[in-house]
């Protein structure tokens, strides 16, 4: 095991809001999100319904402070991202970046998945979207032809479907995760030069 992993574990179990957070997440994918009371994320802490109360009023308030931690990374990349020049190295730093915040998010968008409904009614997917937007915008050229803009936009969703459909595939999740990312990587290079492969 990785020493810096122990540490961020050990950090997050530290904290009680986090650990709020990540057991909350473990009985909504355990039994539904529906289905999960307050009082239930409160016995499995081993804490009083008074001392989560103290953080979260309800599981509403769970969820969207979750999805606005785990996705804070994505955020401070684009924020970088705009400051940078418009080089491949910038885009492709983007995609291995992107790649480590979704990795560190994968609960949540499991999550995010089998709620469609709940995600809709907190508009987090509108949330989502609006960062998706602000990483394309980065990673397209402004006079970037259509087909590399899609290429862009493929490299983007390449990373998502790395989460969900290849857990499917045979093979090491280190091996699928390093494949997904050349995948994704080869998409923005191709565009950045305009469709000629090098």
């Amino acid at each position: 095991m990785g020493g810096t992993m122990d540490g961020t574990k050990q950090q997050r179990r530290g904290n009680t809001r986090q650990r709020i957070q990540d057991v909350a997440l473990e009985l909504f994918a355990e039994q539904g999100y529906e289905k999960t009371s307050l009082r239930e994320i409160a016995e499995r802490l081993d804490v009083t319904k008074a001392a989560l109360y103290y953080h979260f009023k309800t599981k509403e308030e769970i969820i969207v402070s979750l999805f606005e931690d785990l996705t804070q990374p994505i955020e401070e990349l684009i924020e970088w991202g705009r400051r940078q020049p418009h080089t491949l190295e910038t885009k492709q730093e983007i995609v291995r970046r992107y790649g480590q915040a979704l990795a560190g998010a994968t609960p949540l968008f499991r999550f995010m998945q089998e709620n469609q409904a709940t995600v809709r009614e907190l508009r987090i997917g509108d949330t989502f979207k609006d960062r998706m937007t602000g990483l394309r915008d980065i990673i397209i050229d402004p006079d970037a032809s259509l087909t590399d803009q899609v290429r862009c936009i493929s490299a983007l969703f390449t990373l998502h479907a790395g989460m969900f459909v290849m857990r499917d595939l045979e093979g090491d999740p280190e091996d699928k995760r390093k494949a997904v990312l050349e995948v994704a990587i080869d998409l923005v290079t191709q565009a950045h030069q305009g469709g000629r492969t090098a």
